[in-house]
C-alpha cells in the first residue's frame, strides 16, 4: 500500500451506509450500530479524529473488510448528542483523504492503520480551464434540476481550489455512492475534474431526457382526455339511438376489467389493441368472438398475482410427516428449499422429478408439498400426450384454438407461483403432430421459462416462480435433454414394516371413513395386516394393499348392516309380543299408541340399533373367508436345495422381484437353448456365462468337451413376461456350473451381478429394490458385486438386519457361497466329471 517511509496513523473506523463525506464537508450523522458507537467513543477519548468510509452495499448490517471501500475521509468529530431513540447524532468535519493500509484486530470496533493522501497543488492552466468548464456545466445542471438552489452556484463560484471545487460540486449531485466514491478515490486534481465533467454531462443529458418524457406524458394525457370525451359523445349518441347494450357495452366492460387487472405494460398494450379492433368490428363478424375469447384469456391469467409462501420449517415437516410415512429424501429436499427461500427470499422454482414404482405416493407427495408451502396446486397428466399443441397451444387462426395445458393450469391456479405437477412424464409419445417432450424443454428450463411462449397467448408468460414437480415410473423413458433440466429424487418401494405402518396409520382409517365405519365397528390387528401384505399383495407401493383393505371394509359394512338389521327385527318382534301381552297394564291416555311405540320403536331407537352394532374383529380365518385363499407364497424362493436352479434378483418398473433360473444338461450335440422371452442383453449374459464355464472347466472338475456331448437348456419361468438387463450373468453361470457338476445350490442364497469372460463380477443398479424383493421372498443371504457396497447405505435397517450381504468380486467367490459341498452320491451321479 505504501513505502516504508510513509507515515501511518491508527484511527477508529466508522462505516457509512448510503452516505459519503468529502474533505472540508461539515454534516450531521446518525449512528446506531454498536461497533460504530464504540468507534465514536474511542475517537472522543483520543483526539476527536475518526476515519469515515462508505460500504459497498447499503443493506449489510455487519460489514467485513471486503464490504468497506479502502479510501475514505479523515474527519474531526465536532459535536456528539444522544437522541431519545438510542441513536447518537454527531457533527463531523472532513479533513483529508486517507487510504486504509491495514485492519487492526479489534472485536469492540473497527480500527485501521491509515495513510493520509494530501491535496496536490498545481499551477497548470489546463486545470483552470477545467474548473471553468465544470462551473459552466454545474450552472446548466442547476437550471434543469429542481434539487439544487441557485444560491449554491454562487457559493461554489467563490472556491478557487480545484480539488475542493470538485469535492463540493460532487457532494451536491444526485449520484450513486459508487460514482461519488470514484471521485473520492481520484487523488490527482486534473483527473478528478475530468471525471466530474463527464458525470455532469451525463446528468445533464438524463435531466434533459426526463424533461422530454414529462412533456410527452403531458401530450399523451391530453390525447387520452380527448379520446375519453369522444367516447362519451359516442355513448350519448348510441343511447339516443337506443343501443343500450351490444358491442359498446361489451367493450366498456372489457376496458373496466383491464383497468382493474393490473397487467404488465406490454400485455396491457396488446389487450388495448385487441379491444380497439373489437370495438371497430361489426357485431355480426365471426372474428369478433375469436378476439373476445382471446381477450378473456389474457385478462384471466395471473400476470402478477403471487401467493405468500409459508416458510415455516417446523410446520412443513409436520405436514409432510402427517401425510406420508418414510420418503425421507424427498421431504429433506423440500425443507432445504424452504430454508434457502428464507435466506434469499427470491429463488427460481426448482424442477423436481419423482421417480419410483406405482403406488409409492409420488402424486400425493406433490400435493403435500403444495400444502406445506401454502401454495396453489395444479396437476396435469401427460400420459399418452403426443401433440405438441397440448403444451404450447394452437395459433388463433385455427377454429376452436385454445392455450396449451401449461397456460390452462396457470389460469386454474390463479397465481404465478403454484406447485405444478406434471404427472406420468415418461408416458409421453410423439407422432406427426410434433414432439411434446421438446416443447416441455422451455417450460422446465429455469433459464428460459421466465419468457415462456404459448402459441395462443402470443405474449411471453413468466413461469420462473412455479415449482414444477414431475413424476415417472421409469427414468429411461424420459428424453435425456428433458432429464438434464430436472433434479431426480428416486422413491424406492416400501419394506414390509413400512407398509405395515402406512396401512395402520393411513390406509385403514381412510377406508373406514370412506365406507362409513367407525373405529369401534371394525378392528384389524397388525398380524392380520402383515398377513395381508405378505400373502395378498406383491408390489413395491401400497396401491394394491389399499384395494385389499377397501375390500375388507366393504365386506365388513355388508356384514354389520345385515346382522344389525336381523338383530333389530328380532328385538322388535319380542317387544311387540311383550307389549300385546301386557297392554292392560298401561295407564297412559292412549294405550294403543303406547303399544305401537313399544312394538316398533321410535326413529331414534332404530338409529341407535343400527349404529351400535358389536365390533367386528378380522382374524386369519375371516380374512381367508372374505378375500379367498392366499394369492402369493411367502417364504423361501425355493423350498429345498436344488441342482441347476438358482434364485436371481431382478429390477422391474414396479420394483424388485425374484427369478429362478433353471439349467438342464442333456446328451446331445452341444446346442445351447435359451427360453423365457429373454432380451438381447440377457442372451449375451448367458453366452458370457457359458464361455466362462468352458474356460474354467478343468478347475471346476468338468469335462472340457462337455459342450460337444451335451445340449444345455437355460430357462427362466414366467415366459410371458419380457426379461432383459445385464444383472443375471452370475446367476446363469452358477446355475450352469451347478447343473454340470451336480452340486446343489443353497435355497437361502439369491444373487445379482454381471459376469465377464474372465469371471469378474460387474456392478448393477437397483440394489435396494432387489434387496426388498429378497426380503419379501424370505432369502437370508444376498450375493452382490463388490463395487455396489456404496449402495448398502440406501437399504433400510430393518432389511439389512435380516439379510446377509456378501460382496463378491469374482465368480470363484460366488460359487464358494452359493454351491453346497458335493456329497458322495452327488459326485457319483454327476452328469459330467
Amino acid at each position: 500500500m505504501g513505502s516504508a517511509k510513509t507515515k501511518t496513523r491508527r484511527l477508529p473506523l466508522l462505516p457509512l451506509r448510503g452516505l459519503l463525506v468529502y474533505p472540508s464537508m461539515v454534516l450531521h450523522l446518525d449512528v446506531g450500530r454498536d461497533k460504530s458507537v464504540r468507534a465514536l467513543e474511542k475517537s472522543m477519548i483520543d483526539d476527536h479524529m475518526i476515519l469515515l468510509c462508505s460500504q459497498s452495499e447499503v443493506n449489510i448490517e455487519e460489514p467485513t473488510e471486503e464490504d468497506i471501500y479502502r479510501i475514505g475521509t479523515i474527519a474531526r468529530v465536532r459535536q456528539m448528542l444522544k437522541l431519545p431513540n438510542g441513536t447518537i447524532r454527531v457533527l463531523v468535519e472532513g479533513v483529508s483523504r486517507a487510504e486504509v493500509v491495514d485492519y487492526v484486530a479489534n472485536d469492540e470496533f473497527y480500527e485501521v492503520s491509515v495513510k493520509e493522501l494530501p491535496e496536490q497543488e498545481t499551477d497548470d492552466p489546463e486545470v483552470d480551464a477545467l474548473m471553468r468548464s465544470v462551473l459552466s456545466q454545474f450552472e446548466h445542471y442547476i437550471s434543469l434540476s429542481k434539487k439544487v438552489t441557485p444560491e449554491t452556484h454562487a457559493a461554489v463560484s467563490d472556491i478557487d481550489e480545484p480539488g475542493r471545487l470538485a469535492d463540493v460540486i460532487t457532494s451536491h449531485l444526485s449520484l450513486k455512492i459508487k460514482d461519488k466514491q470514484d471521485i473520492l478515490e481520484t487523488v490527482d486534481v486534473r483527473e478528478r475534474l475530468e471525471r466530474l465533467l463527464d458525470l455532469l454531462n451525463n446528468e445533464r443529458e438524463v435531466l434533459e431526457l426526463e424533461r422530454k418524457i414529462s412533456q410527452r406524458v403531458k401530450k399523451q394525457m391530453e390525447k387520452t382526455q380527448k379520446e375519453y370525451y369522444l367516447r362519451e359523445q359516442m355513448k350519448a349518441i348510441q343511447k339516443e339511438l337506443g343501443e343500450k347494450e351490444g358491442r359498446a357495452g361489451e367493450v366498456e366492460e372489457l376496458r373496466g376489467q383491464l383497468a382493474e387487472a393490473g397487467v404488465p405494460e406490454p400485455v396491457k398494450e396488446k389487450i388495448e389493441k385487441e379491444i380497439d379492433r373489437l370495438e371497430k368490428m361489426p357485431a355480426s363478424s365471426a372474428e369478433g368472438g375469436v378476439i373476445r375469447n382471446y381477450i378473456d384469456w389474457l385478462l384471466a391469467l395471473p400476470w402478477n398475482k403471487l401467493t405468500e409462501d409459508d416458510l415455516s420449517l417446523a410446520k412443513a415437516e409436520e405436514i409432510l410427516n402427517n401425510d406420508h410415512y418414510g420418503l425421507e429424501k424427498p421431504k429433506e429436499r423440500v425443507l432445504e428449499y424452504l430454508a434457502v427461500q428464507q435466506l434469499v427470499r427470491k429463488m427460481k422454482g426448482p424442477i423436481l422429478c419423482l421417480v419410483g414404482p406405482p403406488g409409492v405416493g409420488k402424486t400425493s407427495l406433490a400435493r403435500s408439498i403444495a400444502k406445506s408451502l401454502d401454495r396453489k396446486f395444479v396437476r396435469i397428466s401427460l400420459g399418452g400426450v403426443r401433440d405438441e399443441a397440448e403444451i404450447r397451444g394452437h395459433r388463433r387462426t385455427y377454429v376452436g384454438a385454445m392455450p396449451g395445458r401449461i397456460i390452462q393450469g396457470m389460469k386454474t391456479a390463479g397465481s404465478l407461483n403454484p406447485v405444478f405437477l406434471l404427472d406420468e412424464i415418461d408416458k409421453m409419445a410423439m407422432d406427426f403432430r410434433g414432439d411434446p417432450s421438446s416443447a416441455l424443454l422451455e417450460v422446465l428450463d429455469p433459464e428460459q421459462n421466465s419468457t415462456f411462449s404459448d402459441h395462443f397467448v402470443e405474449v411471453p408468460f413468466d413461469l420462473s416462480n412455479v415449482m414444477f414437480i414431475t413424476t415417472a415410473n421409469v427414468m429411461q423413458n424420459i428424453p435425456r435433454p428433458l432429464l438434464d433440466r430436472m433434479e431426480v429424487l428416486y422413491i424406492p418401494g416400501y419394506t414390509e414394516l413400512e407398509k405395515l405402518q402406512i396401512a395402520s396409520r393411513y390406509l385403514l382409517p381412510k377406508q373406514k371413513r370412506e365406507h362409513g365405519l367407525t373405529e369401534a365397528q371394525l378392528e384389524v390387528g397388525e398380524d392380520v395386516l402383515m398377513q395381508l401384505i405378505r400373502e395378498y399383495t406383491r408390489e413395491s407401493g401400497v396401491r394394491n394393499l389399499e384395494q385389499q383393505i377397501a375390500a375388507l371394509c366393504r365386506k365388513a359394512a355388508k356384514h354389520i348392516v345385515a346382522n344389525g338389521s336381523q338383530e333389530r327385527t328380532a328385538a322388535v318382534e319380542a317387544d311387540a309380543e311383550q307389549a300385546l301381552d301386557g297392554a292392560a297394564e298401561f295407564e297412559q291416555d292412549d294405550p294403543i299408541l303406547n303399544t305401537l311405540e313399544a312394538a316398533f320403536g321410535s326413529s331414534e331407537e332404530e338409529n341407535a340399533a343400527t349404529t351400535l352394532a358389536p365390533a367386528l374383529v378380522v382374524d386369519e380365518e375371516l380374512l381367508k373367508e372374505w378375500l379367498g385363499p392366499a394369492r402369493f407364497r411367502y417364504g423361501m424362493a425355493e423350498v429345498e436345495d436344488q441342482v441347476g436352479a438358482v434364485t436371481g434378483l431382478a429390477w422391474t418398473e414396479v420394483g424388485g422381484d425374484t427369478l429362478v433360473i433353471e439349467v438342464t444338461v442333456m446328451p446331445g450335440s452341444g446346442k445351447l437353448t435359451l427360453t423365457g422371452k429373454l432380451g438381447d442383453v440377457m442372451k449375451e449374459s448367458a453366452q458370457a456365462a457359458f464361455s466362462f464355464t468352458r474356460s474354467k472347466s478343468l478347475e471346476l472338475n468338468i469335462d472340457p468337451a462337455f459342450h460337444e456331448k451335451n445340449d444345455i437348456h437355460i430357462h427362466i419361468p414366467e415366459g410371458a413376461i419380457p426379461k432383459d438387463g445385464p444383472s443375471a450373468g452370475i446367476t446363469m453361470a452358477t446355475a450352469l456350473i451347478s447343473a454340470l457338476t451336480g452340486r446343489r445350490v443353497s435355497k437361502e442364497v439369491a444373487m445379482t451381478g454381471e459376469i465377464t469372460l474372465r469371471g469378474r463380477v460387474l456392478p448393477i443398479g437397483g440394489l435396494k429394490e432387489k434387496s426388498l424383493a429378497a426380503h419379501r421372498a424370505g432369502i437370508t443371504k444376498v450375493l452382490m458385486p463388490k463395487e455396489n457396497e456404496r449402495d448398502l447405505r440406501d437399504i433400510p435397517d430393518s432389511v439389512r438386519s435380516e439379510l446377509t450381504f456378501v460382496p463378491v468380486a469374482h465368480m470363484d467367490e460366488v460359487l464358494q457361497h452359493a454351491l453346497l459341498p458335493a456329497t458322495t452320491e452327488e459326485k457319483a451321479g454327476s452328469p459330467i466329471l
